[in-house]
């Protein structure tokens, strides 16, 4: 009789499978284990860490010569603003200040490395014009309407969104009423072809006047008796960085809001990222639309014609640091990382230049010193907001000559050990 053949009850692969995973465990458990990735510093409101430059991975003796440099290369222009824009813009017509200006301070700044202070110079806490700096956050308002559905697709045309808008302090129009008129920005031929792609990236060539400012006014090129008559570029095709387009952007967003742009960006924005009380968002004494039975002012994009964003250093910091995060601040996804990064794609027309006001330097032009993936919220003044997502840095510079804005990132970047 053969002998009996020796069986078991479990399948000699499971009996296999179960023997590795002991093993392996036994092999994890006599590893060191790894701390847990500490979670990025949120500054809280009314504080924010500042620590040695050491710390941060930073030489503090590079870091003083990037500081010294900025304060060495101020702005040589004037600290009114008013004064300084009607130098600026004086081959513009129609130049007359709509919204309020104010006279600026010495040159500030703030530099963050993994969201901790390394650096201040200058007046952080000063409320200033940031002129189109703004335009940043006004395109980062389109972005929550895109993201709460109110807008469908930056890929849509603007005019289905837009009903009547009835203009407070402009002269009546026929069958208007006294005090006022109704405004329809985009029911022309050619702007009833326009996206919000389109004025997002300045390529919508708009037409119009809006807040009595013609689209031609805004600076103006070629001979004068060609403003009025060249023809329309081809959505798309063309860029141009024109602030009459910028407000019809902001005219349109708030009437598909339906509610003061600055009460979306302090309540979505603002308040969250721990911004103090003090910015205020500015538009013109003739830009009130009667919305939803009250009086509402459509906000500039920035300080062309007065008005726009006042900030101080400080708070333009934190709205820096949510970009440098893609949106997000602690735990809560203010932004979608998706609008950050459509925000950073680059124009067709324009490869240096994003989502407004999303500087680009995808081809090194912008700041030859920092790396490619480096974009800068860029206003008159200079004002700017480097946010260098490589060297988890951002750097807030204030009132700087534009074209020496490399030499204080270069020293900064200089300073990484």
């Amino acid at each position: 009789m053969p002998f009996p053949r020796k069986t078991t009850s479990r399948p000699l692969a499971a009996l296999r499978a179960t023997t590795l995973l002991a093993l392996a465990a036994t092999t994890l458990a006599a590893q060191p284990r790894r701390p847990a990735a500490a979670a990025a510093y949120v500054p809280p409101a009314g504080s924010w860490e500042q620590r040695p430059p050491a710390q941060l991975g930073l030489d503090a003796t590079k870091l003083d010569s990037a500081v010294a440099f900025a304060i060495a290369n101020e702005t040589k222009s004037p600290r009114d603003q008013f004064e300084s824009n009607s130098i600026g813009f004086s081959r513009e017509p129609y130049g007359e200040p709509l919204g309020p200006f104010a006279t600026r301070g010495a040159t500030s700044g703030v530099v963050l490395r993994h969201g901790y202070i390394a650096a201040t110079w200058g007046d952080v806490t000063n409320v200033e014009m940031t002129h189109s700096v703004t335009k940043s956050l006004l395109s980062t308002v389109v972005g929550l309407a895109v993201a709460k559905g109110l807008i469908r697709s930056v890929n849509d045309t603007v005019r289905p969104y837009i009903g009547p808008l009835y203009a407070l302090n402009a002269p009546p129009s026929p069958g208007s009423g006294t005090g006022g008129a109704f405004l329809d920005p985009f029911s022309s031929p050619h702007n009833r072809r326009l996206t919000w792609d389109h004025l997002l990236r300045q390529v919508s060539d708009w037409e119009g006047t809006l807040w009595d400012k013609p689209d031609w006014g805004d600076r103006p090129e070629g001979p004068a008796d060609t403003w009025r008559t060249r023809p329309r570029n081809e959505p798309g095709k063309v860029y141009k960085y024109n602030d009459v387009r910028v407000n019809a952007l902001a005219l349109a967003a708030l009437a598909v809001w339906r509610r003061p742009l600055p009460d979306v960006a302090r309540e979505l924005i603002m308040d969250p990222i721990g911004a103090s009380p003090t910015w205020r968002w500015y538009g013109y004494r003739n830009s009130w639309v009667l919305l939803d039975g009250k009086a509402v002012q459509s906000v500039s994009g920035g300080g062309h014609w007065g008005g726009g964003l006042f900030i101080s250093a400080l708070d333009m910091a934190r709205f820096g640091l949510l970009s440098l995060r893609k949106g997000k601040w602690g735990d809560a996804q203010l932004v979608p990382s998706s609008w950050v990064d459509y925000a950073t794609t680059p124009t067709p027309a324009n490869i240096g230049y994003g989502v407004m006001n999303h500087f680009l330097n995808v081809d090194g032009k912008l700041l030859p010193s920092a790396p490619k993936t480096a974009f800068v919220h860029l206003g008159n003044g200079t004002n700017a907001i480097v946010v260098d997502p490589e060297h988890d840095l951002v750097i807030v510079v204030r009132w700087i000559q534009n074209n020496q804005l490399d030499g204080v990132v270069k020293r900064v970047i200089a300073a990484i050990q």
